[in-house]
Parts: C-alpha cells; structure tokens; sequence
C-alpha cells in the first residue's frame, strides 16, 4: 500500500465517532455519527441520523457505492501536535502511532484522543495532565 494510500484510510478513519453529513449518488443527505466504515468498499454505518427532511433513524447503513461524499464539520483531533507537546515533558520516550490513533509514553502509558487509556501511576498522571492541558488550550 502506497503513503498516499495509507493517509487517504488514516484521514478516513479520523471520522469514526464524529457527526458527519453523507451526500448519496441520488442526491439524499444524511447527518450521524459514523459508527463504522468498510475500508474496502467504504460502506457506511450512522448512528443517531436524520434525513434532509428531519426523519430520525436510530442506525442506518449506506453501501460504499452509493456514497458521493461525507462531510464533517468537526476539526480531527492532532495528535501529533500532542505527542510533540509530550516529547518536551518525556524526551524520546514518545511513540506516535498515528495512523492507529494513539500515543505510547515510556512504553507504559497509552494515550488516545480521549485521555490515558492504559497505564497508572505518577507518569500516566502527568500524561493525563499534559493532555488535559493541551485540550484546555484547543478550546481557548
């Protein structure tokens, strides 16, 4: 598989759990959380959607072929400004693992977008308090 390959399914998968708006092939507008995407044919599961006309479905999903585009509004969450931000507090004890969607600090302590997912003590502390600091300052 190709970089460019490999960005496009990263940026794609980025979507999980965030409100998209999905335009089908016949014109029809769909908002939902993206609960889950085939890689492959890039069919769609949303929750929680409601059509261009207000209808709500609790879950809905699309084939890939179907889909023009999908839209999201919700800026993705950078991680890599985060991990650059915890290489100053843990110096080369940081592994990015982007295109998985989280952090190793020290080979102990997990992070994702939504905070310290694995690990405890006084390191995993400090890494929930530079996380909690960077999102502090991502919604100043």
């Amino acid at each position: 598989m190709s970089v460019a390959q490999r960005k496009y399914f990263t940026e794609v998968a980025a979507l999980a759990d965030k409100t998209v708006s999905v335009v089908t092939t016949n014109g029809k507008t769909f908002s939902g959380t993206l609960v889950g995407i085939n890689p492959d044919s890039l069919s769609l599961t949303l929750a929680d959607v409601k059509d261009e006309s207000g209808k709500s479905l609790n879950r809905l999903v699309l084939n890939g072929a179907n889909v023009m585009s999908i839209a999201s509004t919700e800026k993705p969450f950078d991680l890599k400004s985060l991990a650059g931000r915890l290489e100053k507090v843990f110096p080369t004890m940081v592994k990015l693992y982007e295109d998985q969607g989280f952090i190793w600090v020290m080979d102990k302590v997990k992070l994702t977008e939504k905070g310290v997912v694995e690990g405890a003590g006084p390191a995993a502390d400090r890494v929930q308090k530079v996380y909690t600091q960077f999102i502090s300052e991502a919604k100043a």
